[in-house]
């Protein structure tokens, strides 16, 4: 039976996991599929059970995403709401897929819903953290017109996150799409300098400030990989690392 490694071991003691919406719904048709949604529960119980403090920032887009909303005739303040609450939707799957597995877990809402979830308050989050409790960050900033990529990497600056792990279907940051052009070449690490000179999509404009603002690094890893979590949380070769 395999152990789990000794916290000094451990690269990241603190962490922000960044999961796309759509990543929940995999290849069925339903908005949130069980076996994904099983898989990606496991990997966050194994870096969970290291000694990680985990957040979890989930987005919406498997159930309403606010700009194709717009697209369709909706209100963009308030289709940007029915995205922020298809992440409390989310963040309760995830929710529930951890706490069946053992891992105590609290969900945090930017928007007030006091039957549903704690409202976001900082102190509360961190005091979680240190009880060993994973915490999962739900209904983005609060705001419309902003990501949660934007509330990912708000979140990490204000809890002292020491890294933000932002979960995509590639294994890294290329020069161009690898599912295009066969011959793109994959970065192991990136300034933010780097990224902003070879205008390379890492993040939108206001998540990306923010890291670069206060020095947050951003760890982009593919989550088909099983065990990429853990690689990362040990501080093995995962992915593409923008750092400062």
């Amino acid at each position: 039976m395999e152990t789990s490694p000794a916290p000094s071991a451990v690269k990241y003691k603190r962490i922000i996991l960044k999961l796309s919406g759509e990543v929940l719904r995999g290849q069925s048709s339903e908005p949130i599929d069980s076996g994904v949604l099983s898989r990606m529960c496991s990997q966050v119980k194994e870096i969970h059970e290291m000694g990680v403090e985990v957040c979890v920032v989930i987005g919406g887009g498997n159930i309403f995403r606010g700009l194709q909303g717009e697209q369709r005739g909706v209100d963009r303040t308030t289709g940007d709401y029915m995205g922020m609450l298809a992440t409390v939707i989310n963040a309760l799957a995830i929710m529930d897929g951890l706490e069946k597995m053992d891992v105590s877990t609290r969900v945090q809402s930017a928007i007030p819903m006091n039957q549903v979830a704690e409202p976001f308050i900082l102190r509360r989050a961190i005091r979680h953290l240190e009880k060993g409790r994973v915490v999962i960050f739900a209904a983005g900033t609060g705001n419309p017109y902003f990501s949660t990529d934007t509330t990912a990497a708000l979140r990490a600056s204000e809890i002292g996150a020491q890294v933000i792990m932002k979960a995509t279907k590639v294994d890294g940051i290329y020069d161009k799409d690898p599912k295009k052009f066969p011959d793109a070449i994959k970065y192991e690490s990136l300034t933010f300098v780097d990224c902003l000179r070879q205008r390379l999509n890492v993040m939108d404009s206001t998540a990306f400030s923010l890291c670069l603002d206060n020095n947050v690094p951003i760890l982009v890893f593919d989550l088909n990989d099983p065990h990429a979590i853990r690689k990362a949380a040990l501080g093995e070769k995962v992915g593409t690392l923008v750092h400062s």
